[in-house]
């Protein structure tokens, strides 16, 4: 330490080169480095679609679920394995381990998935999702304006915009929503097909087998070759009716005599609607997984930007969610913070030092630790997200306390006249910092060693808050090195005059402390009682603090989730969508655009029922607003949406619900897992459950989705009256889904574009029961004489989870701490629900991680007391000042506690993670303190003197420290954008812990130290 300290000075012009290429390689680093609202918080998950067209939940989970989930368990590093089938579609979550290569883990699935595809039902369509995350959908957009229909919208997105948005670097697929796919559609006519006696397999036939163009080969023509090209291919609908599919006699029997062709769409699993005028197309964009988003999402801007001018006159892309403001909002908060605290921590500067130079020198620490900080993130592949500039902004008190001590004990050595005059400058410079430099070492790293333990963390608390601690890490390794060796370079630099007496502030400050702790020190005594009561009041209001996970991020836009009657039709189900998004618009004036999603999207990301809808409410800017608060918000539209019957309803933010349902296959605070076998009885026990939580205080959106009534005409096959018609179930079928949903028979190539061909009857129930069925033999019988046809309700989908089913019933908490709600919870479904053998309850959601985090917390802190205690040791030598100065912390906690307490916060792990950086800061001064109380006893001063001397003279550094740390965090105190609402609890403890602490460090050690600071013989 004290070799580099004297490098550092003997070659002051290298320090200056090496501070100018710290500069520029650090503003390189910042200039570059990936930027997003978030830390990545998804774990390696792999996701498998696979649509069945026209099949039921039960089926999709038997034929389609359970054989891909058996085949997918046991592969290696696997730690959750989830899936949801429901009408026509079933979506598989594989979760990893931290940590598993993205790569390996889709190559794994996919080898599982192609070696057991062919068992499958036929027809089956689906794989691997694209390779994006839960919280990848970073920019939605509605195709709008021109006259243009829903089909041509929908084509125009299709075909033009998604091709030229997937060539941007960063996206991984544009997921499609709403309009109309275009198709070329072939209906079979009955009578005219039984008239000239074709069966559906030939008509079937006849379309597969002419919509081919091939190669045939080479011919030589003299000197040239010709290359022989057949085509066949359809391309318009008259090529279609044209088809031959028989002849009769001589005569051609062709498409047209039996059937009709014409331009159609494919069966709709979902819609969009917007702001109540009517239905959508809107398109999704997903990023890669570790994209960076800001700078892809100003590539997408840029993208559509050149494109405008190529869409149909009139058109235009609208954009309602844009990921891109998210992110400026949240750096925007941290880094306004950020420069509130430099100028606070400057002006402090200025008033404890009582000189511009010298708090230019101290303050000169900030941006330069910042920049070493950025550095080491570029290095560290982290991007500069609400989590690591917080961490940043949370360490901005605590970067200079090196540098003020250092630059505190320059001056005051320097301000020393006979010293001055016997030694050069240079050498006095190189003695103040040498006698500071162990206790700031070792204060650093102590802060350096708490922050260390975060790392551990897991889960989501982990991958939030591990970039805090690192980054805080970063920047005290910094600000220790500059402390030592670029701040006394710039001292002798810039301090070349210093004044001879005190400065204003800290002159009066020692007027009033001195008599004040000879008043103490006479009257330990009362001290150490009121100390102790304060203690003990602590803990009894510590008991009174509720504990959560997190505190809600607000991300600006609102999200309300409706649930539906479970057998309502698509357009019933839009028109009430239309209907809420009117009330809404037309009665909550902060509410810009509405825009509703119901049923599956296209690559079927999140496969939601025709009876589900996310709707998006697009804000307006604060400034606009009629509401106090988001709450008050959400709650004038709660009364809103009440009014409209038929609906359950609940709220939600874009990145919360998807953090939600990646984290727990759920949305909501609480998330209570039914596992069972039986459907029916996981149905009516979810009831019993819901009906308890409804009561509960603090409950909101209580919400179990409705798993039955979903409406279903079934067909028993009579397999004798079948066979008796030369028929199998097969057939039959076969022949029912051409008829219904449509089988798609291949593709008409229209430029770039892939039309279906599709043949599909006309039925509906009206005429169902009349429905023909063609026979071998070219006859015709009506259905009923195959099938007995009954109406039955059957379930909307089914949930499972490590191969078990399971039913969700979710809350969320207001006005109330989670461990408290789900306490209580617990206790009465364990009292009021009996459940059969073989069925249990688990509770998920937000509460779950908070129980994690709570069990790793309680490891990590006492290790890292045990590691503070270890550095103290080593610095002192001495067991008993090492328990001295950890005795700050009890202290350190009451000022936490109380402020805790009084701005009516939680207990979350923000505020815990505040509670860690207490002990760091609370440790630190003690150390100071300490250490020089015992350069002054080695000098030979009598301990009680050497206590009042000591305290005296290290008043100033201890303030400033401690105040330094506290104002850094005022502006997160007083933050208001997104992500303020994380950072808070952390400030409010941080700044009470320091009040109470500071207190401790000037009053109650140095009575301390002089009781028990020094053995016996050493006092003697």
């Amino acid at each position: 330490m004290t070799a580099l300290i004297r490098f550092a000075l003997s070659q002051r012009l290298m320090m200056c080169l090496l501070v100018v290429l710290l500069a520029g390689s650090g503003y390189y680093a910042f200039k570059y480095i990936p930027i997003d609202a978030f830390p990545e918080v998804s774990p390696t998950q792999v996701k498998i679609i696979v649509k069945a067209n026209g099949m039921t939940p039960e089926e999709v989970e038997t034929r389609i679920t359970a054989p891909i989930e058996v085949e997918l368990l046991g592969i290696p590093h696997q730690t959750m394995l989830r899936s949801l089938a429901k009408y026509a579609i079933t979506d598989i979550t594989l979760d990893f381990e931290e940590g598993t290569d993205i790569y390996w883990a889709r190559q794994q699935v996919a080898e599982r998935l192609n070696g057991m595809w062919n068992n499958l039902p036929p027809g089956v369509q689906g794989g691997i999702a694209p390779m994006t995350t839960p919280l990848g959908e970073m920019f939605m957009f509605a195709i709008e304006g021109g006259d243009l229909s829903l089909m041509e919208r929908r084509t125009l997105l299709d075909w033009v915009l998604r091709p030229a948005l997937r060539t941007v670097p960063g996206v991984a697929d544009v997921n499609a929503l709403g309009g109309l796919v275009r198709s070329f559609e072939v209906i079979p006519n009955n009578m005219r097909m039984a008239s000239r006696n074709i069966d559906m397999n030939q008509l079937m036939t006849a379309l597969q087998t002419n919509n081919r163009n091939d190669g045939a080969g080479r011919l030589t023509e003299g000197e040239e070759a010709l290359i022989v090209r057949a085509e066949g291919r359809i391309k318009t609908e008259q090529d279609v009716r044209a088809i031959v599919i028989a002849q009769n006699n001589g005569q051609p029997i062709r498409v047209d005599d039996v059937a009709e062709v014409r331009i159609g769409a494919l069966t709709r699993y979902g819609a969009v609607s917007k702001d109540g005028l009517g239905e959508a197309v809107t398109g999704v964009i997903l990023s890669l997984r570790g994209a960076n988003a800001r700078q892809t999402v100003e590539q997408i801007e840029a993208k559509l930007a050149d494109m405008q001018a190529t869409l149909p006159e009139g058109v235009k892309v609208n954009v309602f969610y844009n990921r891109g403001v998210l992110v400026g909002k949240a750096v925007h908060t941290v880094t306004q913070a950020l420069l509130e605290a430099i100028v606070l921590v400057v002006i402090l500067l200025i008033l404890f030092l009582g000189d511009l130079r010298a708090a230019l020198t101290v303050a000169l620490a900030l941006p330069m630790a910042a920049l070493f900080t950025f550095i080491l993130m570029k290095a560290f592949g982290m991007s500069a997200n609400l989590m690591s500039l917080g961490g940043l902004a949370i360490a901005i008190g605590m970067l200079v306390d090196g540098a003020v001590v250092v630059v505190e004990n320059i001056i005051t050595q320097l301000a020393d006249h006979e010293k001055a005059e016997r030694l050069p400058r240079l050498h006095m410079i190189y003695r103040a910092t040498r006698e500071v430099a162990a206790p700031v070492t070792s204060g650093i790293l102590i802060i350096i060693i708490v922050f260390l333990p975060l790392l551990t963390l897991q889960g989501l608390e982990g991958k939030l808050f591990g970039p805090v601690a690192m980054t805080i890490v970063f920047a005290l390794s910094g600000s220790l090195i500059l402390s030592l060796t670029v701040i006394p370079v710039l001292a002798s630099f810039l301090l070349t005059h210093v004044s001879h007496e005190e400065p204003w502030l800290p002159r009066q400050l020692q007027r009033l402390y001195e008599p004040l702790l000879v008043w103490c020190m006479d009257n330990s005594k009362k001290i150490f009682i009121t100390a102790g009561g304060l203690l003990a009041l602590t803990l009894l209001v510590f008991t009174q603090i509720g504990s959560t996970f997190m505190p809600t991020m607000d991300e600006g836009d609102i999200i309300v989730q409706l649930e539906k009657l479970p057998s309502i039709t698509l357009q019933d189900s839009v028109k009430l969508d239309m209907q809420v998004q009117k009330n809404i618009l037309d009665h909550i004036p902060e509410v810009e655009t509405v825009v509703s999603r119901v049923g599956t999207d296209e690559l079927g990301l999140d496969p939601m029922g025709l009876n589900e809808t996310d709707t998006f409410l697009v804000l307006k800017p604060k400034e606009e607003w009629q509401a106090a608060d988001k709450e008050e918000l959400i709650e004038s539209i709660r009364r809103i949406m009440s009014h409209t019957p038929g609906i359950a309803f609940g709220f939600t933010q874009p990145i919360e619900m998807r953090v939600s349902e990646m984290l727990t296959g759920t949305r909501g605070d609480v998330a209570i897992k039914l596992f069972g076998t039986d459907l029916d009885v996981l149905n009516h026990k979810g009831e019993e459950i819901e009906a308890l939580l409804r009561n509960i205080e603090g409950a909101s959106d209580v919400f179990m989705r409705k798993n039955e009534g979903m409406q279903f005409l079934q067909l028993n096959i009579d397999r004798q009256a079948a066979g008796r018609f030369g028929l199998d179930a097969d057939s039959i079928e076969n022949m029912l889904r051409a008829q219904i949903e449509g089988v798609q028979l291949g593709i008409v190539q229209e430029g770039i574009k892939r039309t279906p061909l599709l043949l599909r009857g006309d039925s509906n129930t009206a005429n169902f029961a009349n429905l023909q069925i063609t026979l071998p033999g070219g006859d015709h019988v009506p259905i009923t004489a195959l099938a007995k046809i009954q109406q039955v309700e059957g379930v909307v989908s089914i949930g499972r989870e490590k191969g078990q089913r399971f039913v969700v019933i979710r809350s969320n908490v207001d006005g109330r701490d989670l461990v408290g709600f789900v306490d209580e919870a617990r206790k009465l479904v364990s009292e009021k629900v009996e459940l059969p053998i073989g069925y249990r309850v688990e509770f998920g959601g937000q509460f779950e991680n908070q129980q994690r985090a709570a069990a790793r917390l309680s490891l990590v802190i006492p290790a890292s007391l045990g590691l503070i205690f270890l550095l103290l040791f080593t610095t002192f030598g001495s067991v008993r000042q090492a328990v001295l100065v950890l005795a700050n912390i009890p202290m350190a906690m009451i000022g936490g506690v109380f402020a805790l307490w009084v701005s009516g916060e939680y207990l979350s792990v923000p505020a815990s993670v505040g509670f860690i950086a207490l002990l760091g800061i609370a440790v630190l001064n003690g150390v100071v303190m300490v250490t020089y109380f015992n350069q002054l006893c080695a000098g030979g001063m009598e301990i009680s003197r050497a206590v009042i001397v000591g305290s005296a003279r290290r008043l100033r550094p201890v303030l400033m420290t401690a105040s330094i740390a506290a104002f850094g965090l005022i502006p997160l105190l007083f933050a208001s954008g997104p992500g303020s609402e994380i950072q808070r609890p952390l400030a409010i403890v941080v700044t009470g812990g320091l009040v109470s602490s500071t207190f401790l460090t000037l009053i109650l050690l140095p009575i301390l130290y002089q009781l028990f600071g020094q053995g016996r013989e050493q006092t003697v």
